[in-house]
């Protein structure tokens, strides 16, 4: 059955990025126009290319795309993993600490509020704005740690710290829930790495040259073959080659406000909400 049309041209009114890749290509058909209708000069040898020439260098510059794709993408899959690994971390300590062992109930208040807030610190770390007194729970401290969800962290293992020393619980305690404790590091690092670490800049410039050179010498080399289609068949190939490169440019940073971008901070509402009912049910 075929797919009702309205799902494949409503995103095109809709996203910011597929309406920055049609104006593109748009141009790109105008630009056209140039060895279509301007008779009056004659084309070089440079430009008088046989269209089959262009349809061999599309595949390779396919390949290039292609590579290019997978590279951001895969940098946008890891960091959603690891975002994954967040909410699963923090929802298992807390059925940890509210169920495997018996904690007082200011005890487990104590644990809430640096579980619940470390999801919200790791965003806006990432975003390059993170401050204590931005995250729930925090907003009258009195501290400004320089990395805040190293800090979260530390409250946390002072928390187990204390409880042991209580006696509130015991050696084999704390390496059962140390497994998901040192999990909130771990996630932080790999995050960091996604967020400081881009692409290479040489291989995304070589990239856009190539992109752009074809795109310049296409229209000149099929318009013979093509004539008035083309300004079309111009604009459909610029629609995919511009849009895969600028697709991923955006999926390559996944930690923005960009619309491709994770959705940190739903994740952060999720952590929060199943954190506080699991703490709540236990109370």
């Amino acid at each position: 059955m075929m797919q009702n049309p309205t799902g494949v041209i409503t995103p095109l009114t809709q996203s910011r990025t597929l309406r920055r890749v049609s104006i593109y290509a748009t141009v790109m058909g105008g630009y056209a126009i140039l060895p279509v209708w301007n008779d009056r000069f004659p084309q070089s040898d440079f430009a008088n290319v046989h269209s089959e020439i262009h349809a061999a260098l599309t595949l390779v510059l396919g390949w290039l795309l292609v590579f290019r794709t997978n590279t951001a993408y895969s940098r946008w899959w890891e960091a959603r993993t690891l975002w994954g690994r967040l909410v699963n971390a923090s929802r298992n300590l807390a059925e940890k600490l509210t169920c495997l062992v018996d904690l007082p109930k200011d005890a487990i208040d104590r644990f809430q509020r640096p579980l619940a807030g470390f999801a919200y610190s790791l965003k806006d770390h990432l975003r390059s704005r993170g401050s204590l007194d931005a995250v729930p729970g925090f907003e009258n401290s009195d501290e400004s740690p320089e990395h805040v969800p190293n800090y979260l962290v530390s409250l946390l293992y002072e928390e187990l710290r204390e409880c042991r020393r209580q006696k509130l619980i015991d050696g084999d305690d704390m390496r059962v829930i140390d497994q998901e404790l040192s999990e909130f590091l771990d996630i932080c690092g790999g995050c960091e790495r996604i967020y400081k670490t881009r692409v290479v800049r040489s291989y995304r410039i070589f990239a856009r040259q190539c992109v752009l050179l074809y795109l310049a010498t296409l229209p000149w080399g099929i318009s013979n073959d093509l004539g008035f289609w083309t300004i079309p068949m111009t604009m459909i190939i610029s629609y995919f080659m511009l849009g895969l490169e600028i697709v991923a440019e955006h999926v390559e940073e996944p930690f923005g406000f960009d619309e491709d971008d994770l959705d940190l901070d739903g994740l952060c509402n999720t952590i929060e909400t199943t954190t506080s009912e699991i703490i709540a049910r236990a109370s």
